[in-house]
């Protein structure tokens, strides 16, 4: 399927390793000229020349979250690097695990700034321009979480979440100027991050790391773990010209894991 985004501009944060890469490498191989951001300059330098070798457009720009001049760089780099932009992949990463009861008030605001506010704000500086020219994709990168709070990662439940009530308010507001908003919700898709957390829970637990493995593997009725590219192409389609009328949705790409509907 073609979808109908060849040309487009999109800025994906996050995106030197997991999820955020998955998706910037799902956009590129449809013609999108993807920017991507990150911490590290050696992983996005790679990135970049593999999309390329692969035959996509990419460019890179060193940033992180944590940075209070974040917004305002990524304003820039887009205008300067992408000319503009149609889609907006909002990826932050997650959280260190812990409990809610570990929950303090430093670390809570820390992670707000960095998985809240920036997202919201530079969401906010990108939507004039896609109201104006029809078209926008604003892509928010979350957790299952939202829908049964995953144990020990009580800040990510608890962040994550707030994003939710921002999405679908902000959904309903921008949906008449062709600019949709929606949100992708991974379970336990194989990336470093799911072997760090898996990790932490079999120190946590005083098991080994494949017994951990292997009891989260039991409980996905997929009797596996997902892969990047499966969650990516998800991503991609909710950026595309035939996702115009879906929007304000959750999207699971999660094996069948959560319980509820």
């Amino acid at each position: 399927m073609d979808l109908g985004i060849s040309g487009k501009r999109a800025l994906v944060l996050a995106a030197s390793r997991g999820l955020g890469l998955g998706i910037a490498k799902a956009l590129a191989a449809e013609g999108v000229h993807v920017l991507i951001c990150g911490r590290s300059e050696e992983k996005l330098k790679d990135n970049v020349e593999a999309i390329r070798a692969a035959g996509g457009k990419a460019d890179y720009e060193v940033a992180d979250l944590a940075d209070g001049h974040f917004v305002e760089q990524m304003i820039h780099a887009v205008h300067d690097i992408l000319g503009g932009i149609d889609i907006l992949v909002n990826n932050t990463g997650g959280p260190t695990p812990g409990t809610a009861e570990e929950m303090d008030g430093d670390t809570l605001d820390m992670f707000f700034q960095t998985m809240v506010v920036r997202v919201i704000t530079l969401t906010n500086a990108f939507l004039p321009l896609m109201k104006t020219q029809g078209f926008g994709r604003i892509l928010t990168v979350a957790s299952s979480g939202v829908f049964e709070p995953i144990p020990n990662l009580a800040l990510s439940n608890t962040l994550r979440g707030a994003l939710v009530g921002w999405n679908k308010t902000l959904s309903s507001e921008v949906a008449s100027y062709g600019v949709t908003a929606n949100m992708l919700l991974p379970g336990r898709i194989h990336t470093d991050r799911i072997d760090e957390l898996d990790g932490a829970n079999a120190k946590r637990q005083g098991k080994s790391l494949d017994e951990v493995r292997a009891a989260s593997v039991k409980s996905i009725p997929a009797q596996r773990l997902g892969t990047v590219e499966e969650f990516a192409a998800a991503g991609a389609f909710l950026c595309s010209a035939q996702a115009s009328y879906i929007t304000g949705t959750m999207l699971r790409v999660d094996g069948g894991a959560a319980k509820s509907n």
